[in-house]
């Protein structure tokens, strides 16, 4: 009894202790959603006021018609889409070469990979920025999403650990029915590997949508921005009136909830099969 009694406290001390995380970290988004429901009075009253007595939906659509909303989507999409096939592919495709094939030096260039992971991205920005001005792709999407088609180290080590966990001789079988190695990897391999690549997905999707730095440094055409330098020039022009501020960032982050919310599943199970085998 002691020892039940005991495991119970323990519990319930643990789920205490997520729960008062959980609502640290939805008080940000809970008040930036009230805000933005706000009028024009009362933004920081003291104590604050969680519930608006008046809600303004008006503020949402002062948002979308402040600055080129529709314009800025589709140029986000696209930019995104793009990433997201090309990262989830090419970073896919490696890995299978570094988790299943056997060539000189794997291992080798294997750590190499890894150790760009160390490498901040502040020291490579001016030597990429040169290299794609020679190519002369400033100004276009091209810096913003033909990387993501040569792979990305993370990426490639979440998919590699990933596929060290099928059995070689799905691999082998396949060879002795004569299958090359890009079937056996898009036939098999693919198939098996829906939760990680929508793990990688979803990665890719968050930080191409909220990419800032990125369109910054490489776009110069305002019909070509983002919704995040939208949202930037959005904040220049109505700095000071929070609640509309809050509703432009509302729906600018809101289809990175969605689908995190809708795949949260795939999500935690790619994230838990990745680390199962090194």
């Amino acid at each position: 009894m002691f020892l039940k009694a005991r495991r119970r406290l323990g519990k319930l001390i643990i789920y205490l202790i997520i729960i008062a995380g959980s609502i640290l970290l939805l008080m940000p988004l809970v008040w930036m959603l009230s805000t933005s429901l706000k009028g024009n009075v009362g933004l920081f009253d003291l104590p604050p006021k969680w519930i608006p007595e008046e809600i303004q939906w008006s503020n949402y659509k002062e948002a979308v018609n402040s600055f080129p909303f529709l314009r800025y989507t589709f140029n986000t999409t696209v930019i995104t889409t793009l990433s997201v096939v090309g990262g989830v592919l090419s970073s896919s495709f490696i890995a299978y070469s570094f988790a299943k094939l056997r060539w000189p030096g794997r291992n080798i260039w294997f750590i190499i990979l890894i150790t760009t992971m160390m490498l901040p991205p502040q020291v490579t920005m001016i030597p990429l920025f040169v290299f794609f001005k020679e190519l002369g792709w400033i100004n276009t999407y091209l810096p913003l999403t033909v990387p993501y088609f040569f792979g990305s180290a993370f990426y490639i080590f979440l998919m590699r650990q990933f596929y060290m966990t099928i059995p070689r001789e799905l691999s082998e079988a396949a060879k002795i029915d004569g299958c090359s190695e890009f079937r056996i990897w898009w036939n098999i391999y693919v198939p098996l590997s829906k939760p990680a690549m929508a793990t990688l997905a979803i990665f890719i999707f968050m930080f191409a949508w909220n990419d800032f730095l990125g369109p910054l440094i490489y776009l110069n055409d305002p019909n070509d921005f983002t919704l995040a330098l939208g949202l930037r020039g959005f904040q220049q022009q109505f700095g000071t009136r929070w609640n509309v501020m809050m509703a432009a960032s509302i729906i600018v982050m809101l289809p990175t909830l969605l689908l995190f919310f809708f795949f949260q599943k795939y999500f935690i199970k790619g994230v838990a099969m990745t680390g199962v085998k090194g």
